[in-house]
């Protein structure tokens, strides 16, 4: 089968991270022969930390944006990780948008046997991203989580503390035990260099304790990596997910 993939459609501008002004912009300056040295503002799509790949004078891709309405002209969409060999992408969208596609299409042997429903499908206290359902009419609910953090070839998640990511977990865990729908969730590195997924247990102890229960309670814990070009991004490998025991 065909790969799954999401392509940017247009070359993407190189520039030279310089600061992070907020949590949704960053100053760049561009490498462009028409424009070099010429310092732009860009939105930034991932509200995480990203300390590790946000490095001044690191390499930043941007892609221009059409609308006027918009405050920057730029969005930013690939960083180079300090190895000089890698891409990751900063678009904390794509992963979902990757998934969508692959449930749609049948592509994922992880969910063999679950058809795609709908997405943003609502039960409990929570918006889930999918909601698959199998021969039987039974339903799953599926999260999404994109992984940007790496450290000695293994993908953690999170890199800040999320509340939310706790939120969804422990609710994952109550539909698991009550066991009226499956649950599931999948951690999408936005990289291809790791072989593995953790929770980063020393950003967020709560969650990675929340990982272990879900684990251990039924919640199918899954983990896949992308393909990262300057063309565009593809899903990936599966890759296994480790949730450590820890003390409560």
């Amino acid at each position: 089968m065909n790969e799954v993939s999401i392509q940017f459609g247009e070359p993407l501008q190189e520039g030279i991270f310089l600061e992070r002004t907020n949590r949704f912009i960053v100053r760049c300056r561009l490498s462009n022969f028409y424009s070099a040295g010429e310092v732009v503002e860009a939105h930034l799509p991932d509200p995480g930390r990203l300390k590790e790949l946000l490095i001044p004078g690191c390499r930043i891709w941007l892609r221009s944006a059409n609308n006027p309405n918009r405050k920057t002209r730029w969005s930013a969409v690939l960083v180079e990780d300090p190895n000089g060999k890698d891409f990751v992408s900063l678009d904390t969208t794509l992963p979902n948008r990757l998934i969508q596609k692959a449930l749609e299409s049948g592509y994922m042997e992880e969910f063999y046997g679950w058809k795609f429903q709908c997405t943003e499908y609502t039960l409990g206290d929570s918006r889930w991203d999918f909601l698959l359902q199998n021969a039987e009419g039974r339903d799953m609910l599926l999260e999404v989580k994109s992984v940007t953090l790496k450290k000695d070839g293994i993908g953690l998640f999170p890199d800040a503390v999320t509340a939310r990511g706790v939120k969804h977990v422990r609710e994952l865990t109550k539909f698991a035990i009550q066991g009226e729908v499956e649950a599931a969730l999948l951690f999408v590195a936005q990289r291809e260099d790791i072989d593995i997924i953790k929770a980063a247990t020393d950003i967020d102890e709560v969650f990675a304790l929340e990982l272990h229960k879900a684990s251990r309670a039924g919640v199918h814990i899954l983990g896949r990596k992308c393909h990262v070009s300057l063309q565009g991004i593809s899903l990936g490998d599966p890759v296994k997910v480790v949730s450590k025991k820890l003390k409560a």
